[in-house]
């Protein structure tokens, strides 16, 4: 069996080894051939020790797993985002990424082993069912939830398009569980939330970049022009904090909305020449109105080309505290019904030739979120050099990235917002607002060292 195993192993080998070869005109050099032997000694080892854990470990182990764990443990000895994602996490993540899925329409979370509503969507089978926030979910079809975790939860929530679902809910006030059926529809994530803050600012809250963003973005900015007339509308408050990222087109597109041209962001490869840069078109959805970007400790990836984007190009003032700084571009890689490798492949600059990774974008003006009482002490700033693995930025210093993640869930406590709302009303004033437009940054010409 040890050597069947190896067979199998070092036959994947000799195939990638193979392609190499012919990639370089079928000449493999003395120290290429040094270096396969050393590769297949290393499979054999990986052979041996797979084959005892699966004949003698203590407890018959998932062999499955064992192979999905070993090639996971490969990878994230690379860095913390590249990893293996089997046929169920790539659906996952393709539903994800997509904003849409079969389903019932409500925000859930974890409360004393029962999955408790945070809110039901609007217009969604859920709402019209009349399950409420605050809501406390016990069984579903029947199963009790006690003993589930919340994805399998929402696993079992999720599911075809007009499909029923029956749940057993737990309602303050009520004398008895009731027992709700719910028939599944699609149900679109909506990733871009606005509203207008007194009669005169556009706020716009972005918590993901989905494939449903930028058309969120531009029917958010529109609904606000139709309500407040162009002579009152002071500006627009762009929301980028708790937003862990997404689609890297999506945050191309969603900086374009701002921008009438010049450089969005550039990726850049293993290669020196391999440099992809992308730029915007004309046209400012916005119509050049006044922009604060608020970020802070949970503004990562996508969020942060869009911050960094507008604030290279003194399009915006950003406000708040340091990014995450996760700057690295994660390629998916189908791989058939096996599911699909999520791999490191590139590092993403500003306009200005920045790299945001270890780093992370620094506001223009940092205005601190205090913690509530019952937080201090319990949570740390946290950004993406204090992860295990992670890739060096070429701008990292000795001071760590990130900061708190915290916005307070009523906006009456959110000095972040309230100060930038006083900006944009002249309440206050400061050197960065408006920013500077002579002072725009070419490429590669980074001062953020």
């Amino acid at each position: 069996m040890i050597r069947k195993v190896t067979l199998w192993v070092t036959g994947a080998a000799v195939g990638a080894l193979g392609m190499m070869a012919a990639h370089q005109g079928g000449l493999i050099t003395s120290k290429a051939d040094a270096a396969g032997a050393e590769v297949y000694r290393q499979l054999d080892i990986f052979g041996d020790i797979f084959e005892r854990v699966r004949s003698q470990y203590v407890s018959e182990p998932d062999e499955k797993e064992l192979i999905k764990n070993a090639i996971n443990g490969m990878l994230q000895s690379l860095d913390p985002h590249s990893s293996y994602l089997d046929p169920e996490e790539s659906a996952d993540m393709r539903t994800q990424t997509s904003g849409k899925f079969g389903g019932l329409g409500i925000e859930v979370t974890m409360e004393n082993e029962l999955v408790k509503v945070i809110a039901p969507i609007d217009d969604t089978p859920a709402a019209k069912a009349g399950v409420l926030s605050g809501d406390l979910i016990s069984q579903i079809d029947g199963e009790n939830v006690r003993g589930m975790s919340l994805q399998d939860a929402v696993k079992k929530m999720r599911g075809l398009i007009n499909t029923p679902i029956v749940l057993t809910i737990l309602r303050s006030g009520a004398d008895r569980p009731l027992k709700i059926k719910i028939v599944r529809d699609e149900i679109v994530v909506k990733s871009v939330k606005y509203r207008v803050e007194g009669d005169d600012i556009g706020y716009l809250d972005v918590n993901g970049f989905t494939e449903q963003t930028y058309k969120g973005m531009e029917d958010a900015i529109r609904k606000i022009r139709d309500r407040v007339p162009n002579d009152q509308l002071k500006g627009y408050v762009l929301d980028l904090r708790l937003n862990p990222g997404g689609l890297l087109f999506q945050a191309i597109s969603v900086s374009d909305a701002f921008l009438d041209r010049g450089e969005i962001v550039s990726t850049r490869g293993r290669k020196k020449d391999d440099v992809e840069r992308k730029s915007a078109t004309p046209g400012d959805l916005t119509r050049g109105k006044p922009v604060v970007v608020l970020v802070n400790g949970g503004s990562a990836s996508a969020s942060e080309i869009v911050a960094g984007a507008l604030q290279d190009h003194r399009r915006a003032t950003v406000l708040g505290t340091r990014s995450f700084g996760k700057g690295s571009v994660q390629t998916i890689i189908p791989l058939g019904r096996n599911g699909a490798l999520r791999m490191t492949t590139a590092l993403y600059y500003t306009p200005s030739g920045c790299s945001i990774q270890g780093k992370g974008i620094d506001p223009d003006i940092r205005v601190e979120q205090p913690l509530p009482e019952e937080l201090q002490g319990r949570v740390e700033a946290r950004g993406e050099s204090n992860l295990r693995n992670s890739i060096e930025g070429e701008s990292q210093d000795d001071s760590g990235s990130g900061s708190f993640a915290y916005v307070p869930p009523d906006p009456k406590d959110d000095l972040q917002l309230k100060y930038a709302m006083d900006l944009l009303r002249g309440n206050i004033t400061n050197a960065a607002f408006p920013p500077n437009k002579d002072d725009v940054l070419g490429p590669d010409s980074c001062k953020r060292v």
